[in-house]
């Protein structure tokens, strides 16, 4: 007789202890990007609501981004780094292929041995981390997550590209998750359409880099099809990931879009009739569009800003490159 596996299962319900947040060192003024793309500030600022967004320095990468929002997320999480046995790191600008951001992280934060992968789904990346986090803790898997969402764009960035370079910022935020007594974080609605992959994403490959057939590869998009996909077929994503949480828009506290736009965000509150009490992240003002890191940089902010949210519901979207998605309510720590 063959025998018996053993297999083990988790806790039923997890929440979100604790964010943690770290931004680009500087700060970048619409007039600082004008001259390549023949532009306006006030264009700029009519078009997407950005102001200023932060960028780092030559000499921080995305790895470093990510140390510092983890280590904060941690020391207000309670809970201590070696009891972390799980890092997921959301992110499309690792400065190598491999190894891991998250690996790396873990390391730098008193995590090791933590089980470490990082997630390329560009800025609907951080949903699909703490959607995994989430199941990966119920399954018996791991008992604390560490979530980070982290990029520096502006490595990725063709100052002269009208359709995006005047978007793109850098900085992370993390998120620690663990067991709770009660639901904290709701089903997942997730997905992607990769028929529409052209939509936005990097203009060339590595390999074509390295034969020198192209410049160096950076982030570029069709921005009108990106729009239209985002206000009409990611409110409806939202609307269904209210139903599959249980909830009305009037029990929304706080509502947590990918900051692509404040165009959209704007669209995406009128489409969902969200309520006047409802808080809207608008952090894309003055950090500007982050890709993985913009909901837990976003809502870092927001919860700085109105601590009354705490133990309030908040639902988040992200949606991006390859156009992937995910939205799911959570409980705000």
């Amino acid at each position: 007789m063959s025998p018996t596996l053993n297999q083990v299962t988790g806790p039923a319900y997890t929440r979100i202890y604790s964010f943690g947040a770290a931004r680009g060192e500087n700060a970048v003024p619409n007039d600082d990007l004008i001259g390549p793309i023949d532009s306006s500030d006030e264009w700029i600022r009519q078009r997407t609501g950005i102001v200023t967004r932060a960028r780092a320095d030559k000499g921080t990468d995305a790895i470093d981004l990510a140390a510092i929002a983890a280590a904060e997320a941690i020391e207000k999480s309670g809970v201590a780094a070696d009891q972390i046995d799980l890092v997921i790191v959301a992110t499309i600008s690792n400065p190598k292929q491999s190894p891991s951001v998250s690996a790396i992280v873990a390391d730098r934060v008193g995590a090791n041995p933590a089980a470490a992968y990082d997630v390329n789904a560009a800025c609907a990346g951080y949903a699909y981390a703490i959607t995994q986090a989430d199941a990966l803790i119920r399954a018996g898997a791991a008992r604390y997550a560490l979530v980070i969402g982290t990029e520096k764009l502006s490595d990725v960035v063709d100052p002269t590209d009208r359709s995006i370079s005047f978007l793109l910022g850098d900085g992370a935020g993390a998120a620690l998750i663990g067991p709770s007594d009660t639901p904290g974080i709701a089903p997942a609605v997730w997905g992607s359409d990769g028929s529409k992959a052209d939509a936005v994403g990097m203009n060339a490959t590595l390999t074509e880099f390295r034969d020198g057939e192209v410049p160096w590869p950076t982030l570029r998009q069709e921005g009108q099809t990106v729009f239209r996909w985002a206000v009409w077929e990611m409110a409806k994503v939202a609307r269904e990931a209210l139903e599959k949480a249980g909830v009305e828009p009037t029990d929304i506290a706080a509502f947590i879009p990918h900051q692509a736009n404040m165009r959209i965000i704007d669209e995406f509150a009128k489409q969902l009739k969200l309520p006047e009490t409802t808080v809207i992240a608008r952090d894309i003002e003055t950090t500007g569009n982050t890709s993985a890191a913009s909901i837990p940089l976003a809502t870092h902010r927001l919860m700085a800003e109105h601590p009354e949210l705490s133990g309030g519901l908040a639902l988040q979207i992200g949606f991006g490159a390859g156009l992937v998605f995910a939205a799911q309510v959570v409980v705000l720590p």
